[in-house]
């Protein structure tokens, strides 16, 4: 299968401009993501998508791979979907699976694609995945900046929602506090089709693009991962996430023209 990763970026986050390039251990924020992707076992190749000169120069400078897109998108789905075109045209093959990572999560590690690539490897009946993992405090739960989730029994996404759900406040002693941890495959097709579906309801009121895909009749296979990851933010994300890669294994592992 012809697997591949795009990775959205832009300069003009409205909480936290120009992140992208924000350091984290000496190296940009980008960098971590695109460098750490490409370990993936299950990545035919990883490109960069953005609008965004200063980006293009970087990922250049690293020897990576980089899709200049319209300014104009206001998701990273839309972003994704142009790269993925730009891509098929200039590669002259069709991708049968394409995995959206969020430029702004530097933790993620190549086990995690792999996860969150497989269901869709082996069942050609899954259309889209998420990984999810726990919230490891009240704090994190509350947090609107974490998007909580909940699932079925067969791990398909029921809800996604910034607030806290499930519910702590009927007496539970046990309560299944997950996020979504933004890397998410799509089939090739089924993201050209989503980008066509119509914004919904919900997907609006909670601001998760996946809400849109449950309204619209689909399901999203979740997969729990064990590992502990945090996404950037705002300034303050990004010092607690330097100080929990100072000792981080895979840097080590990094291209030395990386920085």
């Amino acid at each position: 299968m012809n697997i591949i990763a795009v990775i959205p970026a832009r300069m003009a986050s409205s909480r936290f401009p120009g992140k992208p390039l924000a350091k984290i251990c000496g190296l940009p924020m980008i960098g971590h993501v695109y460098l750490r992707s490409k370990m993936s076992a299950f990545l035919n190749e990883v490109y960069v998508a953005t609008c965004d000169r200063e980006i293009v120069d970087y990922i250049n400078k690293i020897g990576g791979k980089v899709v200049m897109t319209k300014d104009s998108h206001e998701r990273a789905s839309d972003r994704t979907a142009e790269a993925l075109l730009k891509i098929e045209n200039s590669i002259n093959q069709k991708v049968d699976i394409v995995v959206m990572i969020q430029g702004d999560e530097p933790m993620i590690t190549p086990e995690m694609i792999d996860l969150a690539v497989k269901p869709l490897h082996d069942d050609e009946s899954i259309m889209v995945s998420n990984l999810m993992s726990s919230l490891l405090s009240q704090k994190e739960f509350e947090d609107p900046n974490e998007v909580k989730v909940v699932v079925d029994r067969q791990n398909n996404a029921l809800y996604f929602s910034r607030e806290p759900i499930p519910s702590r406040k009927k007496g539970a002693k046990e309560i299944p506090m997950l996020k979504q941890v933004c890397i998410i495959p799509f089939r090739r097709n089924f993201l050209l089709k989503f980008n066509e579906l119509e914004p919904t309801p919900l997907e609006i009121i909670e601001s998760v693009d996946m809400m849109r895909v449950i309204e619209h009749g689909y399901k999203v296979k979740m997969i729990f991962t064990k590992f502990c990851t945090y996404s950037v933010d705002s300034p303050q994300d990004l010092s607690k996430v330097e100080g929990l890669m100072r000792d981080d294994l895979l840097i080590k592992k990094y291209n030395k023209t990386s920085d």
